[in-house]
């Protein structure tokens, strides 16, 4: 019996969202980029979308991560994760400025906390009270 080629395309023309927004990095799992999409924190022209919804070439995206929103086009559509030195080749970035702004002034703040992140350890509670503790009369 002769061995049947793969039918499989090697390039697929249209791929999931939560699996495309995990393939690009968005997102660190793919569970996260489909809660996104629950909560509606992910939309495609302005529309807010289901995880199941394809993504084709083209696509304007905009997802909340962290504290920006972080816009992209679709330039390609993978299934699969790619090193983060490819990630250009499938999307481009359309972040405006003032978003990435913010994401610097947030991880400079010390005393900001992601919600639900529970106790500070040791070393965000020294860094705290290093922040709110005025500096000593006479220097």
């Amino acid at each position: 019996m002769s061995p049947v080629p793969p039918t499989a395309d090697p390039q697929p023309t249209a791929v999931r969202i939560d699996k495309w927004l995990w393939a690009v990095r968005l997102y660190k799992t793919r569970s996260i980029a489909a809660e996104a999409c629950r909560c509606g924190q992910v939309r495609i022209d302005d529309k807010p979308v289901k995880a199941s919804r394809d993504v084709r070439p083209g696509d304007l995206i905009t997802a909340r991560t962290g504290p920006i929103t972080k816009t992209v086009r679709v330039r390609a559509v993978l299934e699969d994760r790619v090193g983060a030195a490819k990630v250009p080749e499938y999307l481009e970035d359309l972040t405006p400025p003032e978003e990435l702004q913010r994401l610097k002034e947030a991880s400079l703040n010390p005393a900001w906390r992601p919600p639900g992140a529970g106790r500070p350890t040791k070393r965000e509670r020294r860094l705290l009270e290093a922040f709110l503790t005025p500096p000593p009369e006479g220097s």
